[in-house]
């Protein structure tokens, strides 16, 4: 216990400064634009405007998904989860597949719950098959789909064609991926041989856990909102519509620019449909494309992988999860025709 209260404490500072530095940062950069009269002009109007609105409509989700995320992480036990393990394989995956209605997690949060349940015997197509489907088929996901594209009158389509491409792919690269023989797919470490840590029990730990998860996972989610609002923001502000629809044009290479983009941007999928639906350009199939990729594929997640899995792994996600999301995204868009 002594060991691990000094990490902590030194925890908080950091961030905090790291989190005040930018705010320095960014009202500098503000008052100097002032100063300089850029704000007056259309092209900063339409950035800010852009950029206000989808971090204002995106926060709060982000918000209620860091809330959901640690009750879990505090309230429910690890043995809620192992009993997936014990279901026959061919209703493991799917089982696991639909497990994020019951325990939304976001992509972030979804990678450490699958190394565990692969750690405590799960098959890994199933773990696979949660880790992949959970950031999609959270609730709250699809809540923020909804509500992002109630206004297009697409609210109930983007929430199915979301939810089904996304099942589907995380079923398939389950299989693929985690298949006989890949039992040795995590990278070892050292809290393999010991049991996971049991949930707080008395209120006050409880408190504590719940307020350090919370304010970790929002603020882990947040800086990558805000920084994927300005980009798209710029991407909306800067980048010539002429340009812009030149791609959009072609349904196969607007699917694979969102693809792309949403690699670099690393959303939260609590928050990413309300830039994807500020890609007006586009076709619907192709901010499908965007919905579904991003949470299974991106340069955070990456990182992630990286750490959790054996080499090769990001590159054989991507060899399966880039022609099912781009076929998925072209046949959807089809459909809605």
């Amino acid at each position: 216990m002594a060991s691990s209260s000094p990490t902590v404490m030194l925890r908080r500072p950091a961030g905090n400064l790291l989190l005040g530095g930018m705010v320095v940062i960014v009202a500098t950069l503000v008052a100097a634009a002032r100063l300089a009269g850029i704000g007056r002009s259309a092209l900063a109007e339409t950035f800010v405007l852009i950029f206000t609105s989808i971090v204002v409509e995106a926060l709060p989700f982000v918000l209620l998904g860091a809330l959901v995320s640690a009750g879990i992480a505090v309230l429910v036990p690890n043995r809620a989860f192992e009993r997936l393990a014990r279901l026959p394989l061919p209703l493991q995956v799917p089982g696991a597949a639909l497990g994020g209605l019951a325990f939304p997690v976001c992509e972030c949060g979804s990678v450490p719950v699958a190394r565990r349940l692969i750690s405590r015997g799960m098959h890994p197509a199933a773990g696979l098959a949660f880790m992949l489907a959970s950031p999609i088929m959270n609730p709250i996901v699809l809540a923020s789909t909804w509500i992002a594209y109630q206004g297009r009158g697409l609210a109930l389509q983007m929430v199915l064609g979301r939810a089904g491409l996304g099942l589907l792919l995380a079923m398939v690269a389950g299989w693929a991926i985690g298949g006989e023989g890949a039992r040795d797919i995590l990278r070892a470490r050292p809290d393999d041989e010991h049991p996971a840590p049991a949930t707080p029990t008395s209120p006050g730990d409880r408190i504590r856990a719940f307020t350090d998860h919370l304010a970790a996972d929002f603020y882990f989610m947040g800086k990558f909102v805000v920084i994927g609002s300005a980009l798209a923001a710029a991407l909306q502000a800067v980048v010539p519509q002429t340009l812009l629809s030149g791609v959009a044009r072609t349904p196969v290479l607007g699917a694979l620019a969102l693809m792309a983009l949403a690699f670099l941007l690393s959303l939260c999928s609590e928050a990413d449909a309300f830039v994807a639906v500020s890609f007006v350009q586009f076709p619907i199939g192709s901010q499908l494309a965007f919905l579904v990729f991003g949470p299974v594929v991106d340069a955070k997640l990456a990182f992630l992988y990286g750490a959790t899995f054996r080499r090769r792994f990001v590159v054989k996600l991507v060899v399966v999860a880039a022609p099912i999301v781009l076929a998925g995204s072209l046949w959807f868009e089809v459909l809605m025709r």
